[in-house]
């Protein structure tokens, strides 16, 4: 695993069944924050605020499982739901072995959009 300087780039160095869990989380984001810019940060894609330049949200594929980050820190009701997927740190861990819960992952994004902006 090298540098990478985009999402297309991240994206096309996994297996084609994690590109199409990574471009849903992507569609999310652009679908709720057209304004939005692509970046990588951590070597992850990412999403930047238009109007600060703040990475709001991180997003990435490992062996197991498809990991957001930061964690959400001011939404008491989503850190509860969020509880099977929150590890030690507050970061988001869901499983390749289970369907990605795309509707929680929206409300994931809408959450560290309003904290980051």
């Amino acid at each position: 695993m090298g540098k990478f300087t985009s999402h297309v780039e991240y994206f096309q160095s996994k297996p084609q069944d994690i590109q199409l869990l990574l471009t849903s989380i992507q569609t999310m984001v652009r679908s709720e924050y057209p304004d939005a810019h692509d970046c990588i940060g951590y070597n992850m894609p990412a999403f930047r605020t238009s109007k600060t330049g703040k990475i709001f949200i991180y997003f990435a594929a490992f062996e197991n499982h498809i990991g957001i980050y930061p964690p959400i820190k001011h939404d008491d009701v989503l850190i509860k739901d969020l509880a099977p997927y929150r590890g030690a740190k507050g970061n988001l861990s869901f499983p390749l072995s289970e369907p990605l819960p795309l509707s929680l992952i929206e409300h994931v994004i809408r959450s560290l959009r309003h904290e980051y902006k």
